[in-house]
């Protein structure tokens, strides 16, 4: 088994404990990557592209990821129950428009709609969920950033699950632009405008974790 160096046996030059930053300079700097590149990158962290920028999402945490499983699950017994399409769970890429790609937590694509899944990545979606994280940046970028990107993308529906403030709102696209549909609480039921039927015990999702 391998040991670390000790400290006083280091290469002239080197510091114990200091970044391997030369590792950086093998890959492009930010703003200069092409969407070759980043669908090429290997790594366990979440990575979404944003025209040459590499932007890194909080890693989920348990409780996140229970409540993506739970909704996931849900959904996707309605959709193959009645044949409608398929559901995709994180990280899986979509692509939003040439040089733009998330990763939304649950995806739906609607069965004509199937040539869009790739293995790499969907182009484009009819209905995606995202999971709200506690971080102001990641809140910031789902409650506003993707609302306009995926309007942009032309995605029907986008549920945002929000756990800090215990409530789940379901946008619809009219036009260029998402309206709500509605902004569910505890104790009621939230329902999806696009799957006529599909409906969501809120208690259920934010208790999942």
């Amino acid at each position: 088994m391998s040991t670390a160096p000790e400290k006083s046996h280091l290469p002239a030059g080197l510091m114990y404990g200091e970044p391997v930053w030369e590792i950086a300079r093998l890959y492009p700097a930010q703003g200069c990557w092409t969407e070759r590149e980043y669908l090429d990158l290997e790594t366990n962290r979440f990575v979404e592209f944003s025209d040459g920028y590499l932007e890194f999402p909080e890693m989920p945490t348990l409780s996140h990821q229970l409540i993506v499983m739970m909704l996931q699950s849900l959904l996707r017994e309605f959709v193959m129950a009645r044949g409608l399409g398929r559901v995709v769970i994180a990280p899986y890429k979509v692509r939003l428009w040439p040089g733009k790609y998330r990763e939304p937590d649950v995806v739906f694509v609607r069965a004509e709609h199937e040539d869009r899944l790739a293995e790499e990545c969907s182009d484009g979606a009819d209905l995606v969920i995202e999971v709200l994280s506690h971080g102001e940046t990641d809140r910031h970028r789902d409650l506003v950033e993707k609302r306009a990107e995926y309007a942009r993308a032309g995605i029907a529906e986008y549920w945002m699950v929000d756990p800090r403030e215990e409530r789940i709102v379901v946008l619809t696209l009219v036009g260029p632009e998402y309206v709500e549909h509605g902004a569910f609480l505890r104790g009621q039921r939230a329902t999806s405008r696009l799957l006529p039927g599909f409906t969501l015990d809120v208690n259920e999702a934010l208790d999942a974790r």
